[in-house]
């Protein structure tokens, strides 16, 4: 169930806190539902609130690896895990990152329990749970950093499939990843300023990471962080 519209006068104001009706959810994200059907589509949202967007996503692309992969428990757990890591957002209140983060971890809970009931491991459980640590993000996208610590820039993890069951992660930095000029005021509308040729003709767009991290197994992807 989602929560009520509006949690208070005073957050609306503070904020514009309000809250997307279900109905209203699944309407918009059909409008790209070829991609909410992808695992591996990434999709990002700048004010996530509790996330009935994300979890609604989230949703869709289990119902898709359920399909696919509920025969095979390995396959079934490091596509639900990539799954979980395509989807990233950022709030500046902490109890709406920390609700959210609960709640698309509850729902792929629900799901592998029901799948593999006594089966269903901790290692994977842990490793979505850092996962939706580093996605979900209490910060400011409008100032592109973070609330706490100090007001560090906003950092992402890509995390991406190799060999089937390895993870490629790199962090970068959220500044990096927007087309914008490094020496106007920060806007995400600001006109490109690194742009390189796509193979089509079009503008590309190549960021670099600020940390890159080693092939690792995708239910040890917490160890590496204190490597």
């Amino acid at each position: 169930m989602l929560k009520k519209l509006v949690i208070s006068k005073q957050r609306v104001t503070d904020h514009g806190e309000v809250y997307t009706d279900k109905r209203e959810v699944n309407a918009m994200l059909d409008l790209v539902k070829q991609e909410t059907e992808r695992i591996d589509s990434r999709f990002l949202e700048p004010a996530c609130g509790t996330g009935n967007f994300l979890t609604e996503i989230l949703e869709r692309k289990l119902c898709v690896v359920e399909s696919r992969y509920k025969k095979s428990q390995l396959d079934y757990e490091r596509n639900a895990v990539l799954a979980v890591s395509s989807i990233y957002g950022i709030d500046i209140l902490e109890d709406n990152v920390v609700e959210c983060r609960n709640r698309l971890f509850e729902i792929f809970n629900k799901k592998y329990n029901s799948l593999f009931k006594k089966k269903a491991k901790d290692a994977c459980r842990n490793a979505v749970r850092f996962i939706l640590e580093k996605n979900i993000i209490w910060g400011d996208a409008r100032t592109l950093k973070t609330v706490r610590d100090k007001h560090q820039p906003i950092v992402f993890s890509e995390w991406s499939p190799v060999n089937g069951s390895m993870l490629k992660r790199r962090d970068f930095a959220f500044l990096e990843l927007l087309p914008t000029d490094r020496d106007r005021d920060l806007s995400l509308f600001s006109a490109p300023e690194r742009s390189l040729y796509s193979d089509l003709g079009g503008e590309a767009f190549l960021p670099s990471p600020v940390k890159d991290y080693p092939l690792t197994h995708y239910m040890r992807v917490a160890d590496v962080e204190h490597q």
